[in-house]
């Protein structure tokens, strides 16, 4: 059977995950760094996650899938790595193809490949991780809360990127903190840890429209306010890789080359990354 299908040019793919968002059938994930198509099973090929993909990495071309054979699919998942196997199973597991899933784990048995636990909770399933449900208060239930007032270290107001001017005279040769929305209320201690002796700015690269400003703010930052350093706080979501992007190419733009130190905040509040580019 000849029919559209969605292909992914991992040479151009950088991971950002905008496009994962828009696979309603969820067909799409941000595994090891780049987009998979974990399973062909579900994709309608009508891309409609191709317009969100900026590096053009995303196409739609028929291909002759047949009737749809998990082996064969299998062979491609396989050479993907642990993590797209993991990703498949529960894909299959998730959608109730009990078939299809039992096919997919004799393939690995026949190869002495080891099982994945694909029922693990923390595999993002579905159509966007970020707007995944997670309920996390019988583990918090038992922290003390303590009676301890911490004083805001915030130095200026507006503080969202479309409010803000470059020009400020708080973000004259200062280090910039390019925060995502969600950032602030993950990390306990936001304040102390990274705004303090910083200027702000906060942006969703989701949800926030009209994106192409915020690059042309920072360069303006980068190049009239003369800021010394971005540090880009972005939550564990792959659609928050986009303000990790802006800044990027904010810095290709402007003819000063600042470092950018991205970190990466888990849903439960710990470290993930950390790292200087």
């Amino acid at each position: 059977m000849v029919r559209d299908i969605i292909v992914i040019d991992e040479e151009k793919c950088n991971g950002c995950g905008l496009c994962v968002p828009n696979c309603p059938e969820g067909a799409l994930q941000v595994i090891d760094g780049k987009v998979r198509l974990i399973s062909d099973l579900l994709c309608d090929g009508l891309g409609a996650c191709v317009g969100e993909c900026p590096q053009g990495a995303l196409k739609v071309e028929k291909k002759d899938v047949g009737p749809y054979d998990e082996k064969k699919a299998m062979e491609n998942i396989i050479k993907a790595g642990t993590n797209t196997i993991k990703a498949h199973l529960k894909h299959l597991y998730d959608h109730n193809q009990k078939e299809y899933l039992e096919i997919a784990i004799n393939v690995l048995k026949e190869k002495n490949i080891q099982i994945p636990d694909y029922k693990d909770k923390e595999v993002f399933m579905g159509s966007c991780p970020g707007s995944r449900i997670f309920d996390f208060r019988e583990e918090n239930k038992n922290e003390e809360s303590g009676s301890i007032k911490i004083s805001s270290q915030l130095r200026q107001w507006p503080i969202q990127l479309h409010l803000i001017s470059p020009e400020a005279p708080y973000y004259q040769k200062a280090d910039l903190l390019l925060a995502a929305d969600c950032t602030a209320f993950a990390y306990g201690n936001f304040h102390n840890d990274y705004l303090k002796g910083k200027s702000i700015a906060i942006a969703c690269p989701k949800l926030d429209e009209n994106q192409e400003v915020y690059i042309e703010k920072i360069k303006d930052m980068i190049e009239i306010s003369k800021i010394n350093t971005i540090t880009v706080l972005i939550m564990q979501v792959p659609c928050c890789r986009g303000l990790l992007k802006i800044a990027q190419e904010a810095r290709e733009k402007s003819s000063r080359k600042i470092p950018i130190k991205y970190i990466v905040i888990s849903l439960k509040g710990d470290i993930l990354e950390e790292e200087w580019i």
